[in-house]
């Protein structure tokens, strides 16, 4: 039926595979794939064409084989039409065009093949489009299966639209689905991006064999959304729970940044030990994340040690140790790394850039600073609102508040909240009342749900001396409503966290906490008087 003949050419070796039968009448046909010359004759069996399509590694030669699918009367087999469209989705990372129009040029289409196309758009957007494609399958009569919601909760999660992914909730749930596991893992997801962790969390519960993945992005919701301690709690309870999984590689990334935020630190040298007992190998991702967690309690020796023991480094690795530098104030160590970083072959990111600007602002460096910010443009880094900030920060520590100003004057884009904050900054420093009331006038409209920003020009009003203008200002905060985050203390007992606030009486143990914290008063004094 098939005639098959594969050369491949190694140095001065070469071997052929030759796979011959006469039964039918052929013709010849040579593809040149992946390194590898293949020529068939006779191209009536679908099998043959994706086996040819396996070995497609590049957009080229998918196309010479697609063309020789159309010239054989292939286009409308399902069996090879879904290979190609699902070769096309992998390797076109950046456009779905050319799987979209194989695709619409199917007369016939099974469940398998609209699961490739939403996959594909779900992968590499537009987003919007798997869930077009989602219901234009629905009016077609081809049912959903589980294998359908996951690519389209995902692409509404990364479009953060809660309601197309609440729509389509509701279809899963009228399927029978919604017990389903890797549809209810796509749930999670779907409701932590929108942030709605509460849905999240009771979709989580609601899920009757939870695997690692449903740790892992209940655990990434909590921390994404601002929710560390339910976060930490959550990785104590998939610990303690004989039934669940053992935390793995991403379980660590995401608990990692939570103990940061919650100032965790036992939790995090906890993780470490686990991640050296288990032999678990430290790459780019999850050493950053310890870099990271050390360097915001200060251990940089220890940051420093983890970063040259991840073999193969990539730019957030190396961003993540010059911003421990950066913060513990070796600013020279920082920059020395910068250049070691552009030796080793490394593009920088803005990211990187950043921490360079934000170390030299807070070190004093002007020159540097100024010669790094110019030096963006050779690396083809765009200059975001973010960088102007730092330089603004830079210069107006420095006290060349006039350079500030006139650097915000010639940004490409329209200054914002970052911006002015620094230059906000700044006059504080230097008690410059007149340019922090040009700033602060701009921030009342770019960020008027920051109460810092009010209670800062009513300070230095208040330390001129000018109280009418002080007052003026707090009038202001209260009439809009703008309320100053209440400072608060947290401490850990039994693996549960309890906050407490400033004169804060919410705690279910109010009573006794305040009567043992007269008690201790009294025995304090008694101390005292007896010494």
């Amino acid at each position: 039926m098939v005639l098959l003949l594969k050369t491949q050419i190694n140095g001065l070796a070469r071997q052929a595979e030759v796979l011959i039968s006469l039964k039918e009448p052929f013709r010849l046909l040579g593809f040149f794939i992946g390194g590898r010359t293949y020529t068939t004759l006779h191209c009536r069996d679908s099998y043959h064409y994706t086996y040819l399509l396996q070995h497609c590694k590049s957009t080229n030669s998918i196309k010479k084989l697609h063309a020789q699918i159309t010239t054989g009367g292939f286009e409308q087999n399902p069996f090879v039409v879904a290979k190609l469209v699902g070769k096309y989705v992998e390797c076109s990372e950046s456009s779905m065009e050319a799987a979209r129009k194989v695709f619409d040029r199917l007369l016939e289409r099974d469940a398998f093949v609209w699961n490739m196309v939403i996959q594909g758009y779900a992968n590499v957007g537009p987003f919007v489009e798997a869930f077009n494609v989602y219901d234009r399958m629905r009016l077609s009569g081809v049912p959903a299966n589980k294998y359908t919601y996951p690519f389209v909760l995902k692409a509404c999660g990364a479009m953060r639209d809660g309601k197309r992914g609440r729509i389509v909730h509701g279809h899963v749930v009228k399927c029978g689905l919604d017990s389903d596991l890797f549809v209810g893992n796509a749930l999670i997801a779907l409701y932590s991006k929108c942030e709605e962790i509460e849905i999240s969390r009771r979709v989580f519960d609601e899920i009757p064999g939870k695997d690692s993945v449903s740790w892992n992005s209940i655990i990434s919701g909590y921390t994404a959304n601002g929710n560390p301690h339910e976060a930490l709690m959550l990785f104590r309870t998939m610990l303690q729970d004989r039934a669940a999984c053992l935390p793995d590689h991403a379980t660590l990334v995401c608990i990692l940044p939570a103990c940061v935020e919650a100032s965790a630190i036992e939790v995090g040298f906890w993780i470490h030990s686990y991640i050296i007992k288990s032999s678990m190998k430290v790459d780019a991702v999850l050493g950053s994340a310890l870099i990271t967690m050390y360097a915001n309690c200060g251990r940089v020796t220890t940051a420093r040690v983890i970063f040259y023991q991840i073999s193969e480094k990539n730019v957030g690795a190396w961003s993540a140790m010059m911003r421990c530098y950066g913060m513990h104030g070796h600013a020279d160590e920082a920059l020395q790394m910068f250049s070691q970083f552009v030796e080793s072959g490394l593009c920088p990111d803005g990211i990187v850039f950043l921490c360079l600007l934000s170390t030299c602002s807070h070190s004093g460096f002007i020159t540097k600073g100024l010669e790094l910010f110019e030096k963006m443009g050779e690396y083809g880094v765009a200059k975001s609102e973010k960088h102007y900030a730092c330089v603004v920060d830079l210069l107006g520590r420095a006290g060349l508040l006039d350079q500030a100003v006139e650097l915000i004057r010639t940004m490409p884009m329209e200054a914002g909240k970052d911006v002015y904050g620094a230059l906000l900054g700044a006059c504080r420093i230097h008690n410059n009342i007149e340019l922090a009331e040009e700033a602060a006038e701009k921030l009342f409209v770019l960020d008027p749900e920051n109460a810092g920003r009010y209670i800062l020009l009513a300070s230095m009003y208040e330390d001129a001396g000018r109280w009418e203008d002080a007052g003026r200002v707090r009038k202001l905060l209260r009439d809009n409503n703008v309320k100053k985050p209440t400072g608060s203390s947290s401490i850990e007992v039994e693996c549960m966290y309890h906050t407490f606030g400033a004169d804060d009486e919410s705690h279910p143990y109010t009573d006794q906490i305040f009567n043992t914290l007269q008690r201790l008063d009294r025995i304090m004094e008694e101390e005292t008087l007896t010494q």
